[in-house]
């Protein structure tokens, strides 16, 4: 069992805090990473209460970035938010020599955790997955948080393969997005590993059993929302939790229900005016006409429908 994770469970001292976004990486019209609109956003979620930002996930295109784009971005978002939160990278790849390259990259910037995803497209072997997570783990003393998200990925991580890798040190907390509550209870029962709930819907089960926190896409959209659901779990009051809970229910359909999570993401936020533009890149596309509108009636219906400005 890992000793890096002082505490386990909902109410122990999360390592990486309780709120944090999977950050859209804004982009200019001629698809160029905007620097200037990415330091305002990451700046701009922490001032809303965030504890933290994962930096070129999944929902900041990092797969279409070079390595010298996500590089930048990892300092450009350190630099702005300086020691006000936690900074966690994005290192993924499905090939271990180059997600260890990406980790250099990031130990150079100093950031304070590891996103790690589960290798995708080439489906190893669970002894596959410990040799991968492994390797990148030993290659660095940051904090590293597994990415479980079979959706994408095409396989889970097993449970005995998450007792296996909780013995490395730095190995410390899980991001899960397969919905396995079962699977991830037996894992915190016989672990110190910290689970985040990866979907936005389910935070509140996820707290149930054990879950410090969540790391969202929604959370760009309403983060005030999403700090009182878990602060209202976290002091014991369910009921809050609750109403909160369902009050999201529109707002995370039109942020995670109708297109990709990063474009939904950088569309609402420029009905909101935090973002100039929704520019993503290929193979994502902007909403069509009748996926904006079904996105719109979504929010016109919702607690945040007083945000849109645009």
């Amino acid at each position: 069992m890992s000793q890096s994770a002082n505490t386990q469970g909902t109410f122990g001292e999360p390592i990486f805090g309780r709120l944090l976004t999977a950050m859209v990486t804004p982009f200019s019209q001629d698809g160029s990473v905007d620097e200037k609109a990415t330091a305002e956003l990451a700046t701009r979620l922490i001032d809303r209460g965030h504890d933290g930002l994962i930096v070129c996930g999944t929902t900041g295109e990092y797969s279409t970035m070079t390595d010298e784009e996500n590089e930048r971005v990892f300092r450009i978002v350190k630099e702005a938010v300086g020691d006000r939160a936690k900074i966690v990278a994005g290192v993924g790849s499905n090939d271990t020599a180059h997600t260890l390259h990406l980790t250099k990259a990031a130990d150079r910037v100093g950031v304070d955790g590891l996103l790690v995803v589960t290798p995708y497209y080439n489906k190893p072997t669970q002894s596959g997955l410990v040799g991968h997570f492994s390797t990148v783990a030993q290659s660095t003393d940051t904090p590293v948080m597994l990415y479980d998200i079979p959706g994408r990925a095409g396989i889970p991580i097993q449970p005995d393969t998450y007792k296996v890798l909780a013995e490395l040190d730095n190995i410390v907390a899980v991001k899960d997005a397969k919905a396995d509550l079962g699977a991830a209870s037996e894992v915190m029962a016989s672990t110190d590993l910290q689970y985040y709930s990866g979907d936005d819907g389910l935070t509140l089960p996820w707290l149930s059993i054990g879950a410090v926190g969540l790391v969202g896409v929604t959370t760009h959209v309403a983060p005030e929302l999403f700090r009182k659901l878990i602060d209202s779990f976290v002091e014991k009051d369910l009921e809050t939790a609750q109403s909160i809970h369902r009050n999201l229910v529109p707002v995370i359909r039109a942020a995670m229900g109708r297109v990709p999570g990063c474009v939904a993401a950088k569309e609402i936020l420029k009905w909101q005016g935090e973002l100039e533009n929704s520019t993503v890149r290929l193979p994502h596309v902007e909403p069509t006409e009748a996926e904006a509108a079904a996105m719109r009636a979504d929010l016109q219906q919702s607690v945040i429908a007083s945000t849109l400005i645009k």
